[in-house]
């Protein structure tokens, strides 16, 4: 699917660009809308349904909470409405099976499951959308009154498929009015060109090894055979996510829009608590705005917010997907967070940086073993040949040689995930730089076009 959605966005976007910058203002979001659906349609024919339904049903709400009329307790049934059109919408293309497979099992009936495919994008745009229900009733944006504008701000191609998810007080102005310049296009093309690079060129090579090791012998596998793997998948998630944003935040400016960072060097973090202020902070913020200020947030007392943090880190693992492992996700990063609240972040202040850095690491990779494998004895088996439980070695002529055959992409890995300093605007005009970013688009598309293995993580959520 990806394969196939980014070699149509090639010779599809040039078109939607030319016919975009030619086009007088008035019609501009109905382009991009128009686009957006016809991108979606490359991928999910049949789900653009579900998607023009929830736009459909959110516009109208949102005209419904414009009325100057209505009673406090009318404006709260309609936004009960929103929520549960969307979450039930998103539950039963998600959850349904899950529940089913769940309920057969303790009750030992047999109830068919309904086999059907997640529509792709749904977790994200279904949180967009509720995203604007809830910011027009609160009064921090007003009813949008144009279906076109809304329908592009659901619809959006450039991040409708995984991200980053925005939220609609942070775009309303730009629905509105937005420019394009030479230096926002040309840093759009740069951001996309690092995002696709990181995608197909760093990410999709790493994810070679980690399928190679993930689906090695648990009960014969060395100790850091292991640790290589799983170090491997953090790698390959972080760059194939963080790519997909890029590419997001760079198309977004080629429009005129200026979407939030996503993703800020999240394995630099010193703690968890600063991991997740770093990692996917669209989806952070979302449930800080809408799901943990609302419960009471920290203004009610230390138990109170300790009892947020678990639900919104419940919720967190069940949004990624129908499965106990991402359950056992969420609780897992929600306790770490709960303790590093209580004490355990005036305790991580004294010691060495070296040392946060080193605990925050251990922690985010054996959260990653949590996260990547859906079936529970996998995660049992693969932690306890991380801890050599398994009565293995520490490692083995296999474990050299992965080692030894990807040594330098770790290097590279490693370098990439660090902070470095932002080009400035004439550095980014420099011959140079626009030698190394047309090779680097080049190398990206000769390899896309090759590839055979190019999975995309985050489609399934």
């Amino acid at each position: 699917m990806l394969f196939s959605s980014l070699l149509f966005l090639f010779v599809f976007l040039p078109f939607v660009l030319a016919l975009y910058y030619i086009s007088p203002w008035r019609i501009k979001n109905l382009i991009l809308f128009l686009s957006s659906l016809i991108f979606y349609a490359w991928g999910e024919p049949v789900y653009i349904v579900i998607m023009l339904l929830s736009t459909i049903t959110d516009y109208s709400f949102g005209l419904l909470l414009s009325r100057p009329k209505l009673s406090a307790v009318q404006r709260k049934w309609i936004v009960v409405c929103s929520v549960v059109v969307n979450l039930g919408l998103l539950s039963y293309f998600k959850y349904a099976d899950f529940l089913i497979l769940n309920v057969n099992e303790l009750l030992g009936t047999n109830i068919p499951l309904t086999e059907l495919p997640l529509p792709i994008g749904i977790s994200f745009y279904t949180f967009q959308s509720m995203s604007y229900i809830i910011d027009v009733y609160r009064g921090t944006a007003k009813a949008q009154r144009n279906w076109i504008d809304f329908g592009t701000f659901v619809a959006l191609f450039p991040q409708l498929v995984a991200g980053p998810i925005i939220q609609y007080n942070t775009i309303a102005e730009q629905l509105r009015k937005r420019s394009v310049n030479i230096e926002k296009f040309a840093e759009g093309v740069r951001r996309f060109t690092i995002g696709l690079a990181k995608k197909v060129l760093l990410a999709n090579n790493i994810g070679l090894l980690w399928d190679t090791i993930s689906r090695s012998d648990l009960d014969t596998m060395p100790v850091l055979t292991a640790w290589l793997g799983i170090i491997a998948f953090a790698f390959q998630i972080y760059f194939d996510f963080s790519g997909y944003s890029d590419m997001a935040i760079g198309l977004g400016l080629m429009f005129g829009f200026q979407f939030n960072e996503n993703f800020n060097k999240p394995y630099t973090a010193q703690s968890i608590t600063d991991f997740w202020r770093r990692w996917h902070i669209s989806l952070s913020s979302w449930f800080r705005d809408y799901v943990y200020i609302p419960l009471g947030g920290n203004r009610r007392g230390l138990g109170i917010q300790l009892r947020n943090i678990l639900v919104v880190w419940i919720l967190t693992g069940i949004w990624h997907g129908a499965s106990w492992n991402f359950l056992l996700w969420g609780l897992y990063f929600g306790v770490i967070l709960i303790i590093e609240k209580w004490w355990g972040l005036r305790l991580l202040s004294r010691l060495p940086r070296f040392v946060r850095h080193i605990y925050a690491l251990l922690l985010i990779l054996i959260g990653w073993v949590l996260f990547t494998f859906d079936q529970l004895p996998m995660v049992r088996g693969y932690l306890q040949a991380m801890m050599g439980f398994n009565h293995q070695p520490l490692l083995d002529n296999t474990t050299l040689y992965f080692a030894y055959t990807n040594a330098i992409l770790i290097i590279v890995l490693v370098i990439a995930s660090m902070p470095r300093k932002q080009p400035t605007k004439h550095e980014t005009r420099h011959l140079l730089s626009l030698v190394w970013y047309g090779l680097l688009f080049f190398l990206s598309v000769a390899y896309l076009v090759d590839a055979t293995f190019n999975p995309f993580l985050y489609f399934r959520f």
